[in-house]
Order: C-alpha cells, then sequence, then structure tokens
C-alpha cells in the first residue's frame, strides 16, 4: 500500500463520516453529507509521517522551492512541521510557520511564529478545504506581513463550496493531495 492509500485508510477509520442526507453543518452553515475531522489524523505519528511525506512529495513534483511552509493555526500546524521535518530528511531545508487568525495581544504582538520574514516564498498549507475561507485569510495575512504565496497545498479539498475557485481567484494555485472522490 502506497502512502497515499494509506492516509485514505487512515482518514477513513478515524476522522470521516458519512450520512444519507445532508445534515452536517459546514463552517460556512450549508448542511453536507460527508464529515473530515483531519485533526484526528495529522495529530497522530502516521498522519504526520504520511502528512509530511505527501506534501513534501507535491512540492518536489510542482518543481517548487519554497523557503517555508505553513497556514493559518491549527489546521495547518501538524502539516507543516511534518513537511519541514520531511525536508530535513532528504537533506532539504525549509522553515515551519504558524499563522494566527489574530496578532497576540502580548509580547511581540506577533501573528506569525517561525523563523520566516519578509520576501520568504511560501506554500500555504490546509487540512481541508470546503469554501476556502480559513486558506484566504492565511493567504491575505501571509501577504500583508511581506511574504510571497506560492500555492496552496491542501490535504483534502471537499469539492463543495468552490473552495479551490475561491482560493485560485486570489492568484494562488491550490492543489490538493486527496478529494472529496477518494471517499465516495
Amino acid at each position: 500500500m502506497n502512502d497515499r492509500q494509506r492516509l485514505i485508510e487512515l482518514i477513513r477509520q478515524r476522522a470521516y463520516r458519512r450520512t444519507e442526507t445532508p445534515e452536517i453543518t459546514l463552517a460556512s452553515g450549508k448542511k453536507s453529507c460527508f464529515y473530515f475531522n483531519l485533526k484526528k489524523v495529522i495529530c497522530s505519528s502516521e498522519g504526520q509521517y504520511l502528512s509530511g511525506r505527501l506534501v513534501y512529495d507535491k512540492i518536489m513534483a510542482l518543481g517548487l522551492a519554497p523557503d517555508g511552509v505553513g497556514g493559518l493555526t491549527m489546521g495547518a500546524d501538524p502539516i507543516s512541521y511534518a513537511t519541514a521535518y520531511t525536508f530535513h530528511l532528504n537533506h532539504g531545508a525549509v522553515e515551519a510557520f504558524s499563522i494566527r487568525k489574530e496578532p497576540k495581544d502580548h509580547g511581540a504582538g506577533l501573528q506569525i511564529e517561525g523563523n520566516i520574514g519578509q520576501g520568504a516564498r511560501v506554500i500555504i498549507t490546509e487540512d481541508v478545504v470546503t469554501t476556502g475561507g480559513s486558506t484566504i485569510k492565511a493567504i491575505t495575512i501571509a501577504r500583508a506581513h511581506g511574504l510571497q504565496v506560492m500555492g496552496v497545498i491542501a490535504l483534502l479539498d471537499r469539492c463543495e463550496e468552490n473552495g479551490r475557485q475561491n482560493i485560485e481567484a486570489q492568484g494562488v494555485p491550490m492543489h490538493a493531495i486527496l478529494s472529496i472522490a477518494d471517499f465516495k
């Protein structure tokens, strides 16, 4: 079984629920027949290994050379950290970073944590894309801090609510490791 197939299996076991009628309320308020809580996967050791490996492989396949990988805390954090670690294991270097929804109200008042600075080329990571709202927020904050957003890599595109289209309307290509089609 390859890493992609194993990730699908792990998501089915831990993080996926399907109903016959749309009864699961999404963040947008709309109803769906599908529910994914990928934190139950990406916070596990195997899930981190798989997500880091698959995102790293996608970055390599796309021929990208980012300085950093990160996104809106908390869904992006395990993926970004695992991807940075995978870069290291493959003799590469990339910084992981986290974006807060709001700047800290104490200390340095940072909104982006990690060793990443203005002008850095970055990939925004995401666990699940539905409307793309949280991803767009991450893109907006990253750009406001002088980061150059090269693209978005999501573990799962639900293919509902125009998430991909909404993200790409920001001038940022979106790539997904998995889609809802992998779970039907």
